[in-house]
């Protein structure tokens, strides 16, 4: 069984930096794309960053400059660097990754997510 686990959240003053990570787990078979999405209360789940298996990435407009994506392909970890956090970044932070899995002679691609880390910028 896949499972993606998030640590790092947490409650940072405004201007701050955090860093999010996602490791998953389980009979992998390959990693593609891996992703960090955010909902916050009231809004619906958005995209913040994305990583393709050979690092190209892709960040929503609103943490360009700001935000980092990378990942340890050996380690199956992405990692979010957030910096300059503002308090509209507030939001739970969820990992997401397009995992293929081989079973008795199958290939079986799924996007798993992380069960969400809380992300607070407050003062």
């Amino acid at each position: 069984q896949v499972q993606l686990v998030e640590s790092g959240g947490g409650l940072v003053q405004p201007g701050g930096s955090l860093r999010l990570s996602c490791a998953a787990s389980g009979i992998i078979f390959s990693i593609n794309a891996m992703g960090w999405y955010r909902q916050a209360p009231g809004k619906e789940r958005e995209l913040v960053a994305t990583i393709t298996a050979v690092g190209s990435t892709n960040y929503a407009d609103s943490v360009k400059g700001r935000f980092t994506i990378s990942r340890d392909n050996a380690k199956n970890t992405v990692y979010l660097q957030m910096s300059s956090l503002k308090p509209e970044d507030t939001a739970v932070y969820y990992c997401n990754a397009d995992i293929i899995t081989h079973y008795s002679g199958k290939y079986y691609p799924y996007p798993y997510w992380g069960q969400g880390t809380q992300v607070t910028v407050s003062s």
